[in-house]
């Protein structure tokens, strides 16, 4: 099993890349194969709404008009058996990184039938809230709501806060596991 690790989150030690690296665990105990990679450095642009109607190409042919890291993205996830979503929680919503690419991948999955390979695909989402940590959950059914959308097949939604970090990171590690063998 290959599995795509997708993390919104700038810090590449914090709390939102320990609990995805939870899962990648389990995934490598189990035998599989885990690429993680993190939005914010990448080049990923919002969309421009490229056409007077506000959409573009994406809705009838299914890719983008611009020219960034965002196509390289879902060919990774095309190539992918199963894919993490893993957000830092804002405001009780995704990482502007992570809701940037999920704005695009939801506008080019509108009409453009199955050509990124996603319909189907597994996935997972966590949502790691600092702070009080009620926002999780809220994050949580927003993530949930687009990736759907896209067409994926949701099979676990995590919200994580700050203070049952260490107890989530068991469970995830669980997740990585049973993952490999229901893939």
């Amino acid at each position: 099993m290959n599995l795509l690790i997708l993390n919104g989150a700038r810090n590449p030690e914090g709390q939102t890349a320990r609990a995805a690296e939870a899962v990648a665990a389990g995934v490598r105990e189990a035998g599989g194969e885990v690429e993680h990679v993190l939005l914010p450095p990448l080049a990923v642009e919002r969309c421009r709404q490229c056409q007077a109607d506000g959409w573009g190409i994406c809705r009838t042919y299914g890719n983008c008009v611009i020219d960034d890291d965002f196509a390289m993205l879902v060919g990774k996830v095309a190539e992918a058996d199963a894919v993490v979503f893993a957000t830092p929680v804002y405001f009780s919503d995704l990482s502007e990184s992570m809701k940037t690419f999920l704005d695009r991948l939801r506008r080019i999955r509108i009409g453009g039938g199955d050509k990124p390979g996603i319909k189907g695909k597994a996935a997972v989402g966590i949502c790691v809230a600092g702070g009080g940590g009620g926002g999780a959950p809220s994050c949580g059914f927003l993530l949930d709501r687009v990736l759907a959308r896209c067409g994926f097949d949701v099979v676990d939604m995590v919200p994580v806060r700050r203070q049952n970090l260490d107890m989530k990171t068991e469970l995830l590690r669980l997740t990585g596991e049973w993952f490999v063998g229901s893939i």
